[in-house]
């Protein structure tokens, strides 16, 4: 019917967003996000840790080996910029941030290259494997 929603409402067993993202080192990977996101782990076993946010879950799955022997992680990482999705994560402070997503093993672009929209402040960073992430904090 016209109008009703097409999202399934949140249960208490999920919430109602989960993103995924395959790694060559789960475990590792999960630790990153863990720490610079502040998020708990939910559940964990040899190929998936599920961190919880308030909204939504992160899960970080081991990718199968046939896969991680394709892929090369250099130090620091190639940035992977040619993927169509970027996840944004809401924190309190970019720059409160970025000690732990340095020391994790990310990186921050530098401030200057921030840019405002939807009154918060955006900017992109990369986590140990490459992959593109976004922090966003409210604007002043």
């Amino acid at each position: 019917m016209a109008g009703e929603p097409t999202v399934q409402q949140n249960s208490a067993q999920w919430p109602t967003a989960s993103i995924v993202v395959y790694a060559k080192q789960g475990q590792a990977l999960a630790g990153f996000y863990a720490a610079v996101l502040g998020l708990p782990t939910q559940a964990q076993d040899d190929d998936v840790v599920v961190l919880a946010g308030p909204a939504f879950e992160l899960l970080i799955v081991q990718a199968p080996p046939q896969l991680c022997a394709q892929i090369h992680i250099t130090t620091p990482p190639e940035v992977r910029t040619d993927t169509p999705i970027k996840p944004s994560f809401a924190v309190a402070g970019i720059e409160l941030v970025r000690a732990a997503v340095l020391a994790a093993g990310g990186g921050l672009q530098p401030v200057t290259q921030a840019w405002a929209w939807r009154g918060a402040l955006h900017l992109d960073g990369w986590d140990p494997e490459g992959n593109v992430f976004q922090l966003r904090q409210p604007q002043a």
